[in-house]
């Protein structure tokens, strides 16, 4: 991964106009971009009939090459808006290799002050968008935006969805021939619906036959303004004599759409649960929160301070491009909440405390954006972290530290929500199209669908007996501000980490303990944490007068993380293991072999667990996963990433492993 000069770079003419200096073309016409945008885009695919005949619960697809100024997006919405059935929903899917930053995109849509109230909206969540999948919800979930940031031939190969309609507009095909070739328009036909439209500005020859080759029928219309003809056309099939693309392996494909009432159990009032039940909640669905305890956020959910802290891989690993994506999902659903109160923006700096640390910083700073993170020598961190420091370290300006509780119960007090508290859900049973929770004898609830997001209790159920999770206990420790500690302007990381005060309070943390199961808080953790505090910042030591603290005085709590074996969350539809490990046999001799079965799902149960120390970055963003695998909508993931968090990758690999190990012939 080379770090890209990661936003657009503009020259701006005497209108105010944006002009691309590396693709040397505007972004949308001089004589009256909007006007352009409707006609090219929102007409020739019949957009306002199509908003208009959406059933409540329905949904359109919008698949665009080339987000520039979010011109078209806007559009559309606006439309949308005029036009469709409140209970609708509009998914529109964009890719842009050069994004505008934040400061470019406020000046280049301050042009159309007609699109001002949609543009506000769009301007408030654009923040956190790094390389990869970026998911923006936006009023309050009725539409929702994924921008792929990247090469277009890199990202759209990994989208999974259904376009139904295609807006073709990267710049002419003169000035960035890149986008528009045999190999992106057979992207476009992958992802195509039966029946998709598509639409662009350019009526040029070679651009209609490949077009026409990819499986669309294209038609020259003509065109407005200056533009002679324009292109629309609709998606035919896919052509007979074109390889078709490679199949999904039937343990990863999406289970069969679910066609009941929308009625769903999450099991668990935890980070997991609250935010699955609120990506559902804002699809319409109706959502009982199941939690044993007398409130939300009870357990690994209820620190005073979690830390908006990426762990990435210079590698471009699942886990770190889960990362990227999951933190700026989170820091965008945070923009609701209160500043300095709930959350805080004030950066996270990792401290590079030893030579090898050092080494890994250095290639992580060369692999990303230094918007997302860039190094800080000694002097540099000192004066960000505003306390003495015996090292520099990586600094994650967009970084911070949450509470956790307060996100929890803003995603459960949405509409749709039904917080159900002591209900301790002991046993799953599965009758007629319904599965129904119990607690010993009694029946709690029941619903066609079931989200287990309890940490490591959903190992309590037979259906997800199997799911390697193991349990670590942390201890944190809540530590008075002192005069001089409130000068502590970021959150600092080493073995531990210490927090800016909340309310008067510094959190530090946290302990690691593979085999303790008692969650009462003890002085030796507490003396440990003094000590990760010691090793941080021997200054700040000084100023909370921790030589002088009793461990055994101190207040803090302590939790269980939830881990998977390879650290990625587990997240997804769940399969019945005995006939799982029956229908894929085969895989025991032939690791290659894909059976040709459909896989044997559970149907309506699934699970979002296994988020760890991370799960203020993974759990938000894996309940949209959820929710997109239930509502068979775009994922907010690549498909390699959506793969590598799949429960089944558990089976999969025992079965893979036994005929490795199985015979030595």
């Amino acid at each position: 991964m080379n770090p890209v000069s990661p936003n657009a770079q503009l020259d701006w003419d005497d209108q105010g106009r944006p002009r691309s200096r590396v693709f040397d073309d505007v972004y949308f016409s001089d004589q009256s971009g909007l006007d352009e945008t409707r006609y090219v885009f929102l007409e020739q695919n019949h957009l306002q009939q199509r908003f208009a005949a959406l059933p409540e619960g329905g949904r359109l697809v919008i698949g665009e090459t080339g987000f520039g100024t979010g011109l078209n997006f806007l559009c559309a919405w606006q439309l949308f808006d005029q036009h469709a059935a409140p209970g609708a929903r509009l998914h529109f899917v964009s890719v842009e290799k050069y994004p505008l930053s934040h400061a470019d995109l406020q000046r280049a849509l301050a042009l159309w002050p007609q699109l001002k109230p949609w543009a506000d909206q769009l301007l408030a969540q654009y923040v956190a968008i790094h390389q990869g999948f970026q998911r923006l919800v936006l009023d309050a979930g009725r539409v929702t935006l994924t921008l792929l940031i990247g090469d277009a031939l890199e990202q759209l190969p990994q989208l999974d969805a259904q376009v139904d309609a295609w807006f073709l507009d990267g710049f002419a095909p003169a000035k960035n021939p890149d986008m528009w070739t045999a190999e992106l328009f057979a992207e476009l036909a992958r992802l195509a619906a039966p029946g998709s439209t598509i639409s662009t500005f350019t009526s040029t020859g070679w651009v209609r036959r490949l077009l026409n080759g990819a499986g669309f029928k294209m038609k020259r219309t003509p065109g407005i303004g200056h533009k002679w003809e324009i292109l629309r056309g609709e998606f035919l099939g896919w052509p007979s004599q074109t390889p078709a693309p490679p199949a999904i392996k039937p343990w990863f494909a999406r289970p069969p759409a679910h066609r009941g009432e929308r009625r769903a159990l999450v099991i668990g009032g935890g980070m997991a649960g609250c935010t699955t039940a609120a990506s559902l909640a804002a699809r319409g669905w109706q959502v009982s929160l199941l939690e044993r305890h007398d409130g939300l956020a009870q357990e690994a959910s209820g620190n005073p301070q979690g830390v908006l802290y990426l762990k990435l891989s210079a590698h471009g690993t699942a886990l770190s491009q889960m990362i990227v994506s999951g933190f700026g999902h989170t820091r965008r659903l945070l923009q609701h909440l209160q500043r300095g109160l709930d959350w805080d923006n004030c950066g996270v700096l990792q401290l590079a405390f030893n030579p090898k640390e050092a080494a890994r910083q250095a290639q992580l700073a060369a692999a990303f954006d230094p918007q997302l993170v860039h190094q800080l020598d000694q002097q540099q961190a000192q004066a960000q972290a505003g306390i003495g420091l015996e090292s520099g370290g990586l600094f994650y300006p967009e970084g911070g530290w949450v509470h956790p509780p307060a996100l929890c119960e803003w995603q459960a007090r949405q509409p749709g929500i039904e917080i159900l508290t002591h209900h301790d859900a002991l046993d799953l049973r599965k009758v007629d199209d319904q599965w129904q929770a119990f607690d010993g004898e009694r029946l709690l609830a029941s619903a066609p669908v079931v989200v287990l997001a309890g940490a490591a209790e959903v190992k309590r159920f037979a259906a997800s007996a199997q799911l390697p999770l193991k349990r670590i206990r942390g201890q944190i420790t809540r530590v008075p501000q002192t005069g001089s500690s409130q000068s502590l302007a970021t959150v600092v990381c080493a073995e531990g980490y210490v927090a800016p005060p909340r309310l008067g309070e510094h959190t530090l943390g946290a302990s690691f303990d593979f085999k303790s199961d008692d969650l009462t808080a003890t002085a030796a953790d507490h003396a440990g944490n003094l000590a990760l505090l010691a090793a941080i910042s021997p200054d700040l030591a000084a100023r909370l007068q921790a030589s002088s603290l009793a461990p055994d005085t101190l207040q803090g709590r302590a939790a269980f993380r939830c881990t998977s074996p390879d650290y990625l969350p587990i997240v997804g539809p769940l399969a019945d293991s005995p006939a799982f490990a029956e229908a894929y046999a085969a895989l025991r001799k032939d690791a290659r072999q894909t059976p040709d079965i459909a896989c044997p799902w559970l149907d309506g149960l699934y699970v979002n667990s296994g988020h760890g120390s991370r799960g203020l970055i993974t759990a938000p963003l894996s309940a949209e996963l959820l929710a997109a695998w239930l509502d068979n909508e775009p994922l907010p993931l690549p498909r390699s990433v959506a793969e590598a968090c799949h429960p089944n990758r558990f089976a999969l690999r025992t079965l893979v492993r036994s005929n490795v190990t199985g015979h030595s012939s």
